[in-house]
């Protein structure tokens, strides 16, 4: 007997009303990422007045920027245990409230070294949202919907560099980076009240023995009951297997290529350079002849800007064309960039022409970089483990995403002093290239693929970059 017209019409407007909740629990969830791109944003245009009142040297405004990075570091290294001890819900509610408290502290600092232990504070906050927000939109997101999802954590991210590009630009003309560092308190309360509403993870509950909890929930995610019988039997099945951690890795080689295929990604995303245009992006500005604080301050929000709307060009593409070829594209741009905005500045940014020009490389490049290995890295390593050594998986990347941006923050004005503002740019140009030839070796195509099947062909042996097919 077919469907009647009644029948079709209400099948629709369920499907329509659970893909809504899809939607309004990732958005909720990756303002997590909102926070983390605030706190990206916010010391940019933050340092140069701090290094003028507490007298700061260069290597004293490394030290402020990498001081989060290390807190992050710390804080992804913990989150593994903490998801999985206390769900990845309530890890998300420690992370915002961390966020508003340490806000508080970085905005009361009386000297630089309590500024840089609220930014330590600050980075655990950042370590664990970073952490926890892609595993959780990974296991709440059905596969059709899983790279869209999980695009919003880096669409957010955006968001929250542009805004603090704007926030320091209201701030600027009175210098008041009191208010530039703790009106970052607000939205993480926000986030914090909002996290209260949302589902646990079904796979978190079924790891807990809560099958009617996880059932509830997939049922207001899902679109039939079907797709949660399905669901719900292949991560039962998956469960089985008792989590692991570095039991598993040094037992497991095939665990262990997908924990370091997981750091490869981390390393390659943060040395593409892009934090280092995020945290000194009015010091660029200056080298690009823009001399006055006002017009480097507007400068970067012009960054904020591009930043965002490329980050959609991700968000439309990732499940339709696939995350390989906005992966070549992305480092093939940012390699072009860098490599001619080196080539600027050694011939000398003397002319308005040539001002403009260097501008229009940065903005190449943040757009290469928002619409490819921003999101995609980030999907990347929460498709690639896994589920009995998922949290162990993407601690462990995580963790080294925020080393690694550790060095790059507190390296960068040190290759500007010594190997010089051309060459700078042109080591990043190089590794940029050089990331094209790694995703073409070893990084998977995913699209499509679920994650039962990721870690089936992982764990039969095949390939690194078979792991979706």
């Amino acid at each position: 007997m077919s469907a009647t017209p009644h029948g079709l019409a209400a099948n629709a407007a369920a499907h329509t009303h659970n893909r809504l909740h899809v939607v309004l629990t990732s958005v909720i969830a990756a303002l997590a990422g909102l926070l983390f791109g605030l706190d990206i944003g916010v010391i940019s245009g933050a340092l140069p007045f701090i290094a003028r009142q507490f007298h700061v040297s260069d290597q004293g405004q490394e030290w402020i920027v990498s001081s989060m990075m290390v807190g992050a570091a710390l804080g992804a290294l913990g989150s593994g245990w903490m998801a999985k001890a206390i769900g990845r819900k309530y890890s998300l509610m420690i992370g915002a409230a961390l966020f508003a408290c340490a806000s508080g502290l970085c905005a009361f600092a009386p000297n630089p070294e309590m500024l840089i232990a609220g930014r330590v504070l600050l980075g655990l906050a950042v370590g664990i949202a970073s952490f926890t927000a892609p595993l959780y939109l990974s296991e709440i997101a059905p596969p059709n919907m899983r790279g869209a999802m999980i695009s919003l954590h880096q669409l957010m991210v955006t968001v929250g560099i542009l805004a603090a590009f704007l926030s320091n630009t209201a701030f600027s003309g009175a210098g008041d980076w009191r208010w530039m560092l703790g009106v970052i308190a607000f939205p993480a309360l926000a986030l914090l009240i909002g996290l209260i509403f949302l589902p646990r993870s079904p796979r978190w509950l079924m790891s807990r023995g809560r099958n009617e909890e996880a059932a509830k929930v997939l049922e207001r995610l899902r679109s039939d009951s079907k797709a949660v019988d399905t669901e719900m039997r292949e991560i039962a099945d998956q469960l089985k297997v008792e989590f692991q951690g570095w039991g598993l890795f040094f037992s497991n080689p095939n665990f262990r290529r997908s924990v370091w295929l997981g750091v490869l990604l981390q390393v390659m995303q943060q040395l593409t350079g892009i934090n280092v245009v995020m945290y000194y992006a009015p010091r660029i500005f200056g080298l690009a002849g823009y001399g006055t604080a006002h017009d480097q301050l507007w400068g970067t929000v012009i960054v904020g800007v591009v930043n965002v709307a490329a980050t959609f060009i991700a968000i439309g593409l990732v499940d339709r064309w696939g995350r390989k070829p906005i992966l070549y594209t992305g480092f093939t741009v940012m390699a072009l960039a860098l490599a001619s905005l080196g080539g600027l500045l050694h011939m000398g940014v003397t002319s308005g022409a040539s001002q403009m020009i260097a501008v229009a490389m940065l903005l190449l490049f943040i757009a290469g970089f928002a619409m490819s290995a921003g999101p995609m890295i980030w999907i990347l390593c929460a498709e690639i483990q896994p589920i009995k050594g998922r949290d162990f998986g993407i601690a462990a990347s995580t963790f080294v995403n925020w080393v690694a941006n550790t060095i790059a923050g507190a390296t960068f004005l040190t290759l500007l002093n010594t190997l010089g503002h051309a060459q700078t740019f042109w080591l990043y140009a190089a590794m940029n290239a050089a990331f094209i030839l790694l995703t073409f070796w070893l990084i998977p195509e995913t699209k499509g693929a679920s994650l039962e099947k990721i870690e089936r062909n992982l764990m039969a042996g095949r390939a690194l970059r078979q792991l979706g097919e």
